[in-house]
Parts: C-alpha cells; sequence; structure tokens
C-alpha cells in the first residue's frame, strides 16, 4: 500500500547541509499499522511528509496504493492526496469554524455541496465520538477532542491511507491511550492503512502491528513486531521490554529470556529449577501485549557457569525461546 524506496533528503542549515534521510527504504502492507520511531532530529516529521509530497525527496521513489506519487503531474497529485488523510500534533484546526465545520472544510476544498458536506461530517464525528460537540468551537474543546476532530478531518474524503505525525505527544497518557484505540478501530472498521511516527515506545507497543527505528536519517532495524520481538540483539525488542541494568555484585550467567505467544503461559523457569537443580534468582522482567498478543523478556542469574549452565540454556532454546547470554561470571556477553 505504501512504498517508499531508497528515500534521500538534505536541507541547507546555517552550519551546512543537514541529511534528514538517508536511504530510507519501508514497505507498509494494506490494512497495516506501521510506527517510526526516533529521538528528535532523527528525520521522522520528513520522513511521513514524504508519504504525500509535502516534501519531495531529492531521490527515491514514492508509491501510494500502487500510483508513482512523483511522476504525477498537479493534478493528478491533488486526486492522490485525496486518498490520503493526515493527522497532526498540534491539531491545526481552525478557530473560527466549529467541529463540525472543521471537517466540512477538506469537502468544501475538493468541492462536495453543502448537503453532502454536512451528512459526511455528521457521519465522520459520529465515528470519532464527537456528534454531541458538532457546533462547539476548538477553545471549547478537551484536547482529546480536538485530536478527534483532527481524526475526523483527515477521514472525510474517505482516505484508504491514514498519516499520524506525533499525533498522540501533546496529549496526557489517558487521553493518548484513547486516541490509540481510537486510530485501531478505524483501522479495522474502514480498512485504513496507517503510517504513524512517534518518539514513545508506548506507542509502538499498544497498536502497530510493524515498526522501524530511525537514527539520524537512516533505518537502523525494521519488521513486524512479532519476528522483532524473537530476534537476537533487537534494539527494538530491548526498548519494548525495557530491564534494568545489571546489579554490580552478580557473580553467576545471566541470561535474558523471550516470551512470545503459547510460551508466555509456560512454567519455564520453575521447570529450569527442577529440572537441572539449580537456585534461579530473577533480576529483571517485563511483559506487554505486542502486535495482540502477550509477550515478555525475563532476566534470570544462573549460579556458576560450565557444562551444567550450557545444558540449562540449550534446553530453553529447544523450547523455542530466545535465550541470549549477556554475561558469564568469566566475561561479558552480548
Amino acid at each position: 500500500m505504501i512504498s517508499l524506496q531508497h528515500l534521500h533528503k538534505t536541507f541547507s542549515g546555517a552550519s551546512g547541509a543537514v541529511r534528514a534521510l538517508d536511504d530510507v527504504s519501508i514497505e507498509v502492507a494494506e490494512r497495516q499499522i506501521f510506527g517510526v520511531v526516533g529521538q528528535s532530529g532523527a528525520g521522522k516529521s520528513t520522513l511521513i511528509r514524504t508519504v504525500n509530497l509535502l516534501e519531495r525527496p531529492d531521490s527515491g521513489t514514492v508509491a501510494v496504493d500502487g500510483r508513482d506519487l512523483l511522476g504525477l503531474d498537479a493534478q493528478g497529485l491533488r486526486a492522490a492526496r485525496h486518498d490520503i488523510g493526515m493527522v497532526f500534533q498540534q491539531f491545526n484546526l481552525l478557530q473560527g469554524r466549529t467541529a463540525r465545520g472543521n471537517v466540512e472544510l477538506a469537502l468544501e476544498i475538493a468541492g462536495v455541496d453543502r448537503v453532502e458536506r454536512r451528512r459526511r461530517a455528521g457521519e465522520i464525528l459520529d465515528l470519532v465520538g464527537l456528534s454531541s460537540r458538532a457546533d462547539s468551537y476548538p477553545a471549547q474543546l478537551s484536547g482529546g477532542q480536538k485530536q478527534r476532530v483532527g481524526i475526523a478531518r483527515a477521514l472525510a474524503s474517505n482516505p484508504k491511507v491514514l498519516l499520524s505525525d506525533e499525533a498522540t505527544s501533546a496529549l496526557d497518557p489517558e487521553t493518548m491511550r484513547s486516541i490509540l484505540e481510537l486510530i485501531r478501530t478505524i483501522r479495522d472498521e474502514l480498512g485504513l492503512t496507517v503510517l504513524l511516527i512517534t518518539h514513545e515506545m508506548d506507542v509502538i507497543k499498544r497498536i502497530c502491528d510493524s515498526a522501524a527505528l530511525l537514527e539520524s536519517g537512516r533505518i537502523v532495524e525494521q519488521g513486524r513486531l512479532a519476528d522483532v520481538i524473537t530476534t537476537p540483539g533487537s534494539r527494538l525488542a530491548a526498548d519494548l521490554f525495557p530491564l534494568h541494568d545489571l546489579p554490580p555484585d552478580v557473580s553467576g550467567t545471566v541470561v535474558d529470556i523471550t516470551f512470545s505467544g503459547g510460551s508466555a503461559d509456560r512454567p519455564v523457569i520453575a521447570q529450569l529449577a527442577r529440572t537441572h537443580g539449580f537456585d534461579v534468582s530473577i533480576l529483571g522482567a517485563a511483559i506487554e501485549t505486542i502486535a495482540g498478543k502477550q509477550a515478555g523478556r525475563t532476566r534470570l542469574e544462573i549460579p556458576g557457569s560450565g557444562t551444567a549452565v550450557d545444558a540449562a540454556i540449550a534446553d530453553l532454546r529447544s523450547q523455542d525461546l530466545l535465550v541470549e547470554v549477556i554475561h558469564t561470571p568469566s566475561r561479558a556477553a552480548s
């Protein structure tokens, strides 16, 4: 549905050229929620704005629903943008228009008649839970309600793709969760494809099917979350399941065990202690619902090292668990 291939974008700054995108390639499948996570300055906003060509890349290709946007003329691009809705961090609502008026604006620009505009605005405001506030002005709405109006406005033209530019970062945690749930519901009910950018891993773990980590304009890791969490050395997985640093007095072999799917319910640690006779210490644990399934990571300290410990680790791996040795008594390993 969205195909970004080998994108490059450089801006001129006071201290010289700044490379915002450096050979970025992303594929977002139809009906997927794909999240791009990174810190400020990583190039996230530049990336998402290339999808509807609010930013034109210096080179590369941008295709949405099979159309090469860079090959379209001005009229063709305007038509293509009707299939791409965008939600902004700061809402970008017109203060002099009601919630209904803001939603109608995109349809008004597209030349839709007044009766149809009003019907469609009412339909979408009902979908986002704001039918009772249709005649309210932005100043009379909470932050979460303003963002719901922004989402409704993005959906007014019946797009196939929804872009979210840090849409929840200006909201409190509870409101953020409600907006994320709304985005997932909209995806399911309308069959949308969603590309979002964020600096918060909580957004990724709550609603995304796939994700990419962007640093200094480059994609350093990407994939389906179900695959990422079972990939050795994955930085995305480490951020999804944050564990504390090792205590300074650790003396045994330390392993991180990642559970996913059916393995999350098995008494793996109890079986390990019982079968191999170890007094296992739990140094940390994190459990999350990732891509709709329960998953987690547990950090264990197994006393000693050598053949007995190696056998215990082999036993764990034979159960289709991801086991990473991060410390042994003789050396640290990754």
